[in-house]
């Protein structure tokens, strides 16, 4: 369908109907509900409409339960590992009901707060149901029509899986499924060495599986620095946790005992189970957005740089605007389209400028420019990276962590990359995020006092470095 003009739009706005809504919402996801309590922030009423759970992916089947279960396994890790800080203690196993149990309550918990957050805006009207997009400005569930002088399309993302890969939900699963299980399998397949691929990778060794993961791209969360993925990697081998890279998956066999998959070359591996990581795919078919006039590319709705669809006053947020998948990109695009349609006129929001982490054993954290990226945009001679080792901070010491802040800086100006791998650096982030953001040069962060002893020294020390004014390392 071709895009709805803007006299279409008007007459079709504005005809008479009590029920309209100055916002409508589909999908209460981190986007959805975000743009939901700011938009009754700023006096704007809202409808905000959710088929399954307010919270979506994130807090019911992604970065909440995820991270629970990563912090289990640390516990694991840090009890087998208790002798080196002189502590004696014993793991005696696993028990996944109560590691569960753990996990759900975490969820609950946040799930409780986050419907007393909404259901007690009195700007805010939430709908439990199935919506499709049935006009420009409206939204129906269940044979009722909620009309919105502006809708947001929030409606989130799927697992994928690779063309004639079936999953079954017991040997070939989804991350989804993989946060069900109520045991630790014994061995596992991970397909998709990106950020839920080495997640899990890394929560299943810690809980005492044997793992190996299959990446067809040359290494290990190919989207990261190169310097990030190569510590991941000799991580990753001192834990013994397998991986596999530049190897294409061709099939899967079940077995009598799991799986086996066969790899381009014919090299095969057999597991109890299979994960299947290799990433999320919009969820915007049968919607109704096609036939409204939305744009979508390869399912994904496109967007201008304010995240207006090609309907006028209708925008999208979260996991189906094309870019990184992140519930904090979703929180803000939310905020900022609220700001949006109250007139607001927010500055737009810069993709490399968003904070990614990756909670693995070691974490990554990035934010800003790889070294390859910024070399592509300003010229290899104009681009000056420095790597300092957390071996020369003390709390890094004290945690026995290993690893290295890595900051990169266009000579003669601002810092336009920041990547981190060690034990905690997700903590950091933000800090490093302010740095790009704000683009400060170096001199300007030496100058910050970073308190001792903290992690954070060693972002401290990287500025000094570049600074050409380096403390307790060598430039």
């Amino acid at each position: 369908m071709a895009e709805v003009d803007r006299a279409t739009w008007e007459m079709t706005v504005s005809q008479p109907n009590d029920a309209t809504f100055d916002v409508v919402i589909l999908g209460g996801g981190s986007g959805g509900y975000a743009a939901a309590l700011r938009a009754a922030q700023l006096d704007l009423s809202v409808v905000l409409i959710e088929k399954d759970k307010l919270g979506g992916t994130c807090l019911h089947r992604g970065c909440i339960p995820t991270k629970a279960l990563l912090h289990a396994g640390e516990i694991a890790d840090q009890t087998r590992e208790s002798e080196a800080f002189g502590v004696k203690a014993e793991l005696l196993g696993v028990d996944m009901a109560g590691v569960n149990t753990y996990k759900d309550g975490v969820v609950s918990r946040l799930y409780k707060g986050l419907q007393g957050l909404v259901k007690g805006s009195k700007l805010i009207t939430y709908v439990e149901g199935h919506g499709t997009l049935v006009a420009p400005n409206a939204v129906e569930v269940d044979g009722t029509r909620y009309t919105g002088r502006n809708v947001i399309l929030a409606t989130g993302s799927y697992s994928r899986s690779l063309p004639g890969l079936e999953l079954d939900g017991k040997r070939v699963i989804s991350s989804e499924h993989a946060l069900t299980l109520d045991r630790v399998p014994t061995s596992a397949i991970v397909l998709g060495g990106g950020v839920i691929g080495v997640e899990f990778a890394s929560a299943w060794k810690s809980f005492g599986a044997e793992v190996t993961i299959v990446e067809a791209l040359p290494r290990l969360v190919a989207a990261e620095d190169e310097d990030l993925s190569k510590a991941l990697e000799r991580a990753y081998r001192k834990r013994g946790i397998n991986f596999k890279v530049g190897k294409p998956f061709e099939k899967v066999e079940r077995t009598e005992n799991g799986v086996r998959a066969t790899l381009a070359g014919g090299e095969t591996i057999e597991a109890e189970i299979m994960l299947v990581a290799v990433g999320r795919g919009p969820t915007t078919a049968n919607l109704g957005y096609a036939e409204q006039g939305v744009t979508l590319d390869r399912g994904f709705v496109t967007t201008d740089e304010r995240l207006r669809t090609s309907v006028p006053n209708v925008y999208a947020v979260g996991d189906i605007v094309p870019g990184l998948q992140l519930a904090h990109r979703g929180f803000q695009q939310g905020i900022f389209v609220a700001e949006e349609i109250a007139g607001l006129n927010p500055p737009v929001i810069d993709e490399a400028g968003i904070p990614r982490v990756t909670y693995s054993d070691p974490e990554l954290a990035s934010v800003g420019l790889t070294e390859a990226k910024a070399k592509e945009r300003y010229g290899d001679d104009k681009v000056t990276a420095y790597n300092y080792n957390l071996g020369g901070n003390g709390r890094s010491a004290i945690l026995k962590t290993q690893g290295f802040i890595k900051v990169i800086r266009v000579d003669d100006g601002p810092v336009v990359g920041i990547h981190m791998v060690g034990a905690r650096v997700g903590e950091l982030i933000a800090e490093a995020q302010l740095i790009y953001n704000w683009e400060a040069y170096p001199a300007e962060v030496a100058q910050l006092i970073h308190p001792h002893p903290t992690q954070s020294e060693a972002l401290g020390e990287a500025h000094l470095a570049l600074a050409g004014k380096p403390l307790h390392a060598h430039a």
